[in-house]
């Protein structure tokens, strides 16, 4: 990357108007929206500001053969936007934040995050209205290994199979008969007006969302302040937080695609309630911890969901890490491990 490189705005300065902004965007018709979203926005503060977006095609929308996990995990739906920033052809990029590594590389920084989106796993079927009624072997499509550990955990007689493909692929696939029924992120229905196609919002207990499940991430590079000041009034500050604290959890466990890991954090008040879950993608075990504190700033949300990740380290969760990290162990022997998440 060319760190150097001019971007094609205005010089930065805080005081100054932005005149021109390009964003970085995936080409799936959820990741523009996205992007739309952002660039909606954008022109509400800054009226003359010339936004466009750049529509690009990353490795992750390319590779719908083989499981995420084992050839990139959730960096491949992100670095070709980051050359574009590094290069000066863009100026920010959008990310669904669930699929933003949790270490961002050198030089770069998420400047917002926007106000969340429901964050919770969505049922989608014609057949069944929730997965309590689902009769032995229905087949159940997902696109994450969290949610085929916590499906083979509290349903083991339902068979889990991969779903790969944007959002329009995966409900067609549903469509064709392919599966009984599919498990989506509620927010990327709801952005696109199909909330129609949800037949049950799933319970924590059954799937516990994802770290920044639901948000929206705008990320920059790091030598951009003044670039940062304008991006200000797009950051909601308890959506911040609260993803602060779920990615913590996720730092803690080593933030690898690999792990069937879930977070959420959720606000009572003054205090910031925050759940985790690990397990192996076979389900036969699954650990959970939580807690609850103070969040008034990114320091004490970063050690609220560093102590909930410790909690988990001390439950045994090194062990299962362990056995995922082993190629001969429960990562490969579980049958038809799942993608990871991926933002469609």
């Amino acid at each position: 990357m060319h760190a150097s490189a001019t971007p094609p705005s205005t010089t930065d300065t805080a005081t100054a108007v932005p005149r021109k902004l390009v964003i970085a965007s995936r080409e799936s018709r959820l990741a523009l929206w996205q992007a739309e979203h952002v660039r909606a926005a954008l022109q509400q503060y800054y009226p003359a500001c010339d936004v466009s977006i750049l529509g690009m095609t990353t490795r992750g929308d390319q590779i719908l053969d083989r499981t995420l996990s084992k050839v990139g995990g959730k960096g491949l739906f992100v670095k070709e936007l980051e050359v574009a920033m590094a290069e000066g052809r863009a100026d920010l990029a959008v990310h669904s934040l669930k699929d933003v590594p949790m270490e961002l590389p050198a030089g770069f920084t998420l400047a917002a995050v926007m106000t969340r989106e429901d964050p919770r796993d969505a049922l989608v079927s014609e057949r069944f209205a929730s997965l309590a009624e689902m009769p032995p072997g229905t087949v159940v499509g997902t696109s994450s290994l969290r949610r085929e550990a916590a499906l083979r955990a509290r349903y083991p007689h339902l068979e889990i199979r991969p779903l790969r493909g944007n959002l329009d692929t995966r409900l067609a696939k549903l469509d064709r008969g392919d599966y009984g029924a599919i498990i989506l992120a509620a927010a990327g229905l709801k952005r696109l007006g199909l909330g129609a196609r949800i037949r049950a919002l799933l319970a924590p207990e059954d799937s516990l969302p994802a770290a920044g499940q639901g948000a929206l991430g705008i990320e920059i590079r790091a030598d951009r302040p003044g670039l940062a000041a304008w991006l200000a009034p797009l950051n909601d500050n308890p959506t911040f937080l609260a993803v602060t604290a779920e990615r913590a959890v996720s730092r803690a466990l080593g933030g690898s695609c690999q792990v069937p890991l879930a977070a959420h954090a959720r606000w009572d008040g003054t205090q910031l309630r925050l759940d985790a879950f690990v397990a192996l993608p076979d389900g036969t075990r699954c650990l959970r911890a939580s807690a609850a504190g103070p969040a008034a700033s990114a320091a004490e949300a970063e050690r609220l969901g560093a102590g909930v990740g410790d909690e988990l380290l001390a439950q045994g969760a090194g062990d299962i890490l362990a056995a995922l990290a082993d190629p001969a162990g429960p990562a490969g022997s579980a049958a038809a491990p799942a993608p990871s998440d991926s933002p469609t």
